[in-house]
Formats: C-alpha cells, structure tokens, sequence
C-alpha cells in the first residue's frame, strides 16, 4: 500500500547517524540517495522506504521547514527484544525517550516504544504478538 514517504531534516550527518543506528534492530538499512539524501528500507531497490534528506520539496508550502509537522512513523519489529534494542539504539544515537518499551494500553498483543528523531519526529518500533 505505502510506495515511500519522506521528511526533511536539518543535519543529514546527525539524521544519519540516528537512523543508521535505529535500522539494524529493525531489519532496516540505509542507502545513499544523492549527497543531501538518503533512504531507509529493507534494500535501496526494494519498497516501501522513506526519503530522509536536507532538500526542500517542490510541495512545501511557504513557511515550512524542518521539524515544523512533527511526523509519526511506527516500525514494524520482529519481537519485544527487537523493540528494546531499537529504544536503546535509538537513545544512544542523540534520539529523545517519548514513551518507553512496553504494552500499550487499548491493543491486545501490542509491545512499543516511541523516541524523538534530532528534529522531533516521533518514531514507534512496534510489535504485535
């Protein structure tokens, strides 16, 4: 259903470091996508992924800029295990603690953790057991 989604951030190197560090526990890797760009997927040819990069969309409306609508992306993970290295992944490369590894409330079976990218976006690893 998702062809690719994307996101502009203020510092490729510190978004690189962040997502690079968070795509390993996820199953997830990253790839270069120009000099001001790069792609998080399961393979740089294979979809869904997400553009993270430095360039201003065409379709940004005045105004707009980094950070401005904080986005929600939530990760799919293998285990409850997979969802704690990511937290853990995630913090020990500059990310922020938005809700801790653990059951939520209201979904059977559902194990998450939610931590702020450096720009604030709010990305979920997720498992559902």
């Amino acid at each position: 259903m998702l062809d690719h989604s994307g996101f502009v951030v203020t510092d490729l190197a510190v978004a690189r470091r962040f997502y690079d560090a968070i795509a390993k526990p996820l199953g997830l890797m990253t790839a270069d996508n120009g000099d001001q760009a790069f792609m998080l997927g399961r393979s740089p040819t294979e979809y869904p992924y997400l553009w993270i990069g430095t360039l201003r969309p065409s379709y940004w409306v005045e105004g707009s800029r980094a950070g401005i609508n904080q986005m929600h992306f939530a990760f799919r993970a293998d285990s409850a295990a997979a969802v704690d290295a990511f937290h853990e992944a995630a913090l020990a490369a500059g990310g922020r603690d938005n809700g801790p590894p653990g059951p939520r409330d209201g979904v059977k079976d559902y194990y998450g953790a939610f931590v702020l990218d450096p720009d604030g976006n709010n990305i979920e690893a997720c498992f559902r057991g």
